[in-house]
């Protein structure tokens, strides 16, 4: 008789990434729900990781990440930034941003620490915190702005309060913090001990007149805070699974330790390409500028139809209410109306609803822009129905 298995994770099922995709591929769709590029990423990254392969770097590396890695990285941040983190012990290489931001919830978080999340949020934060059997806090951005409350913020930090997840630019809702509110942040975790876990992967994409206002500019953050982002994002290349943490060498020590019998070292000729690559920081100066005509080229074309379009600050995504389409469908939910536009107009995209744990349903729906353009441009076509 086979054992029986208790889910550590009983409430956890397929993700809407899964059912939209295949959905969308069962339609003939176009995939704008999950968020990667359809397009190549820069040939000379290729070079440098197949340079790096045929010089022999295909042995375990350091269990930190190689140290030419750490150091452009270190370089990258004091330079945007202004803050330098030591690359012996303060940054780690990590199997992309997921497996970064687990073992950073996994090193501090113990059973029946609280951990505040700001909804909707990346749908990995509450099954880490569960894993590390955490109380998962949520708090609610503002509907419809996204912007965060902070006086939410501050009435659910209580002397169990582990730790808190920030997000910016932000996945979904594509909102940018402003210095303000990264000040008002600090301001209310200064007395306390909470640690924060700020996820920075689309860093470098913030559209002007925006920046990007890193938790590593603001020394009283810095100190209590793992810094993550992703390398896939950045170079178009998500399924190479490479990111990193910079934190304190005390926090760096703990999350360490997670990491080596997580899953100890990362690819490594991967690791000494995307080195190479670095030496020059024109693929990532430039990308704002990339993406935001992406950006500008879907709003266009989304400002002819019904839908009532979301400001997108950051990130490579675009949300839009549906409650103005003049359609029989325009009473569906988030979820069913996702459907709908996938079998009926042939464009995938994903419900706000699926960012928040209670399925909360403001009538917001996601796309990703991060498609060649003759992609968007036939998404783009089929829209135009609505």
């Amino acid at each position: 008789m086979t054992p029986q298995i208790e889910s550590k994770l009983p409430r956890v099922g397929t993700t809407i990434f899964t059912v939209m995709s295949a959905l969308a591929q069962e339609c003939k769709a176009v995939n704008l729900g999950q968020g990667f590029p359809d397009f190549d990423c820069d040939p000379r990254l290729i070079d440098a990781v197949t340079d790096a392969m045929r010089k022999g770097l295909n042995q375990y590396p350091s269990m930190l990440g190689v140290p030419e890695l750490r150091r452009a990285i270190s370089d990258k941040i004091q330079t945007l930034y202004g803050r330098r983190y030591d690359p012996e012990g303060e940054i780690t290489v990590t199997a992309g941003a997921t497996q970064a931001i687990i073992n950073a919830v996994l090193a501090v978080v113990r059973p029946g620490d609280e951990v505040i999340v700001l909804e909707p949020c990346y749908d990995s934060y509450i099954p880490n915190i569960e894993l590390a059997g955490g109380t998962v806090v949520r708090v609610p951005l503002h509907p419809g702005t996204f912007r965060p409350d902070f006086d939410r913020i501050a009435a659910a930090i209580t002397p169990r309060t582990r730790m808190m997840m920030v997000n910016t630019p932000h996945n979904p809702s594509a909102t940018v913090w402003t210095r303000e509110e990264m000040l008002k942040l600090q301001e209310i975790l200064e007395p306390t001990q909470v640690i924060l876990l700020s996820d920075e992967v689309y860093e470098h994409m913030v559209y002007a007149p925006l920046q990007h206002l890193s938790v590593a500019s603001f020394p009283a953050l810095a100190e209590r805070a793992f810094v993550i982002s992703s390398f896939g994002k950045t170079y178009h290349v998500t399924g190479w699974k490479v990111a990193y943490c910079a934190a304190p060498p005390a926090y760096t020590s703990e999350y360490r330790k997670v990491h080596q019998f997580n899953v100890f070292t990362v690819n490594t000729p991967v690791q000494y390409g995307l080195a190479s690559y670095m030496a020059d920081p024109q693929p990532y100066l430039q990308l704002p500028a990339f993406y935001q005509r992406k950006r500008d080229l879907f709003r266009a074309g989304l400002e002819q139809t019904q839908f009532k379009l979301l400001p997108s600050e950051g990130s490579y995504f675009q949300c839009a209410r549906i409650d103005g389409l003049g359609v029989p469908e325009k009473n569906l939910s988030e979820s069913d109306f996702c459907q709908w536009l996938t079998r009926e107009i042939g464009v995938a995209a994903i419900p706000l609803s699926a960012f928040y744990a209670d399925g909360f349903d403001q009538r917001i729906i996601r796309f990703c822009f991060a498609k060649k353009d003759e992609t968007l441009q036939t998404a783009l076509q089929r829209l135009a129905r609505l």
